[in-house]
């Protein structure tokens, strides 16, 4: 019922709709449905009955949606699909729990919304716990991912991992940090030329030699590799790296917050691209929570597709 507006409809005739939709041809589509030609297209005028409307014309190749009939396949394939949601919830509060879903992150990288998202998730989907567990670098993170013991992690991209899917939530500009007497500190920003010759420190967090060269931003605008600086143990060793003068280090610019040192200057750098974090996780996750995540951190973060 919508407001005072009953619709006599079965959600078999819905799901035949839409695979006739799909296939645009009776035969095809009762195949997939395991049923016969007849009782597709008596499903079919069962549902026009009860929407008031035509939904679809024979051709003599097929069959043609009309107007009304694309109508309802857009809204009709949300519909089965949060009925199909749904349904699990209910299965999930009949056996005394929605579930739960083990989420990953590093602070570094997530500490400004990670909390407001597993808050955002469990509104959103009632009965759901999130946990959240923090480690520190990467590949404890990867650990967790392949070992089964997280469903979903927070990693700066790009991955390098065939085993991971990803989905990109965050896009942040690239900052270098510079110690107090180098030659570029007083500047308001840089560019990449302006860093040419200057060894980065690497911080031991990288996950292939994609993930490792993106933070490099190896190589160089004009094909140039990235002088490769001093190897480091942990992200906290590059600022003291960098202190020294021992090289610079290129980070993704929430850093700069959440690692604050005074004996250091960051700077944004003008021309390099852009850091986008990921949701990633295996093959093994519950995929409609992974969707859902996904949606509620862009909300949170404002990511949108087009950029």
């Amino acid at each position: 019922m919508y407001g005072d507006v009953v619709i006599d409809m079965d959600i078999r005739q819905l799901q035949a709709f839409l695979m006739v939709a799909q296939e645009l041809n009776i035969t095809r589509a009762s195949a997939r449905l395991h049923i016969s030609q007849q009782t597709l297209s008596t499903q079919i005028q069962q549902l026009e009955r009860a929407m008031g409307a035509t939904l679809l014309v024979r051709t003599s190749r097929g069959v043609l949606l009309t107007p009304a009939g694309c109508e309802l396949e857009r809204g009709g394939t949300a519909v089965v699909s949060d009925l199909a949601e749904l349904t699990e919830r209910v299965r999930a509060a009949d056996r005394g729990r929605l579930g739960r879903l083990r989420l990953a992150c590093c602070p570094y990288a997530t500490a400004l919304f990670a909390t407001e998202v597993a808050d955002a998730m469990e509104a959103a989907v009632p009965g759901l716990e999130v946990d959240l567990t923090s480690v520190s670098t990467p590949p404890e993170e990867l650990a967790l991912l392949l070992a089964g013991e997280a469903d979903a992690a927070f990693m700066w991209l790009p991955v390098g991992d065939a085993r991971l899917s990803h989905a990109s939530v965050r896009s942040d500009r690239r900052a270098v940090a510079l110690s107090p007497g180098h030659r570029l500190a007083d500047r308001e920003s840089v560019t990449l030329a302006d860093l040419a010759g200057e060894p980065v420190i690497r911080p031991d967090i990288f996950l292939s030699e994609e993930n490792l060269c993106h933070w490099l931003a190896d190589p160089r605008p004009d094909g140039t590799p990235a002088p490769r600086g001093p190897a480091v143990r942990k992200v906290e060793d590059c600022l003291m790296t960098v202190a020294r003068g021992k090289g610079i280090w290129l980070a993704p610019e929430p850093l700069s917050h959440w690692v604050p040192v005074t004996n250091v200057r960051w700077l944004p750098v003008s021309d390099a691209d852009p850091s986008e974090l990921g949701l990633v996780w295996t093959d093994r996750a519950p995929e409609q929570l992974i969707a859902r995540m996904i949606a509620e951190v862009r909300t949170v973060t404002g990511w949108t597709e087009s950029r």
